[in-house]
């Protein structure tokens, strides 16, 4: 048998109970014959509790120090479940990120994975030892502990499954799969038996909360197969795999949202070489993620409006960064609105199919939906709508495309 890593998230792990139920399934797959390694996130409301005590403490807490608290989360997650196992018979060892070697940069509360030590996971393989990993956190050269973003935990798997040539990777949360739209939202959608990479990782970007976007990244680069499951039934689940010619029949396969959207728009920008450079450098240096980018220039070609969004939760402080850049700069204005979404349609299907975004615009249309930004990829259309319409938007357009009736989806 092979090494399987299973990755179980906060709702998984939530209780003492749920816990001893992560514990049974871990050893079913101990019992198989297969070397198990088991990445666990804090117990479900620990990490947000963490952060509360940091923000009540100081209202802008240190990034170094946030990463030392919200770590911690994690080591009674994997402790426990370590215990529980070993009361089941199964010898297991709970470890640290710092413990096996998970190296990062030094960017706190975002880091990235540089690289990871398989020595002392090899070790315990070798002794039969079921290894508890925490996710979510890493160490840098100089020893500092840094954790890796939300949804980390799906990062640390995937990576630790891709360093050792695991067979696959499951993640196990409290969904079934992958769905053809929100179900909270759409009570038609659907869930889908595989989804290729290309369009996983568009989901996960564009707002689909199932996998974290960089776990999708490692496992393409890597060929990582990725099986989505509940923890709490054995019935469906959600292959992300390599592309094949069963997926390009579906010229849609879902409809992603994100309602973190802010739209900023600078107002009689010169248009001329530099500018934009001098816009978007200092918003890259404060580590706050452009998105859609769209420039109107005027019929006298020198003056432009810029529009592009970031996250809700940096736009404040975007705000302050590009309306003191326009001062510098001679800009007529800066205009903010928070009260957006985005809303998207993913399918690698329309890389041969004509007028996928006609359809889409006229759907919305036909709803007296606005669209105020678009961007496009070969297998994704993106819209910026105001925020209010995006339930609205997902029912009309999972519809439109008739992602109710069977195809790729079960």
């Amino acid at each position: 048998m092979g090494i399987i890593v299973q990755k179980y998230g906060g709702t998984s792990v939530g209780s003492l109970e749920k816990i001893k139920f992560v514990a049974n399934k871990v050893a079913k797959r101990y019992h198989e014959g297969h070397d198990v390694a088991v990445v666990v996130s804090a117990m479900s409301g620990e990490t947000d509790k963490l952060i509360r005590l940091a923000k009540e403490l100081s209202p802008a807490p240190d990034p170094r120090e946030m990463d030392v608290i919200v770590s911690t989360g994690e080591q009674v997650s994997v402790a426990l479940l370590a215990m529980a196992l070993k009361d089941l018979g199964v010898p297991a060892r709970s470890l640290l990120g710092f413990q096996i070697g998970i190296r990062t940069d030094d960017t706190f509360m975002k880091a990235r994975i540089v690289d990871i030590d398989t020595k002392t996971l090899k070790k315990a393989f070798a002794a039969k030892e079921v290894v508890v990993v925490a996710g979510f956190q890493g160490i840098t050269d100089d020893m500092e502990i840094t954790t890796l973003g939300r949804g980390g935990s799906d990062t640390s798997a995937v990576a630790l499954a891709a360093v050792l040539g695991a067979e696959l990777c499951e993640i196990y949360t409290d969904v079934d799969g992958v769905y053809t739209c929100d179900p909270n939202i759409c009570d038609k959608a659907r869930r889908l038996k595989k989804i290729s990479y290309d369009e996983m990782l568009e989901m996960a970007s564009l707002g689909a909360k199932v996998l974290q976007t960089r776990s999708v990244e490692f496992a393409k680069k890597f060929n990582v197969p990725i099986l989505v499951k509940s923890t709490f039934t054995d019935e469906g689940g959600t292959l992300t795999t390599q592309e094949d010619s069963d997926m390009e029949k579906e010229v849609v396969s879902g409809i992603t949202y994100d309602k973190n959207e802010a739209k900023i728009t600078i107002l009689g920008v010169q248009d001329k070489p530099g500018v934009a450079a001098r816009i978007f450098t200092p918003l890259s240096e404060k580590n706050i993620n452009v998105d859609m980018i769209i420039q109107n220039v005027s019929t006298d070609g020198k003056l432009a409006d810029l529009s592009f969004t970031v996250t809700k939760t940096d736009f404040d402080k975007a705000l302050t960064i590009v309306k003191q850049i326009a001062g510098e700069i001679g800009c007529r204005d800066v205009v903010g609105d928070p009260s957006i979404a985005k809303l998207s349609i993913v399918g690698v299907g329309m890389r041969s199919h004509a007028g996928v975004a006609s359809k889409m615009f006229a759907s919305l249309s036909k709803v007296g939906i606005n669209i105020q930004m678009i961007s496009t990829s070969e297998i994704k259309v993106s819209c910026v709508i105001d925020e209010k319409f995006i339930e609205l938007g997902v029912r009309v357009l999972h519809e439109a495309f008739e992602l109710d009736k069977p195809g790729a989806a079960v």
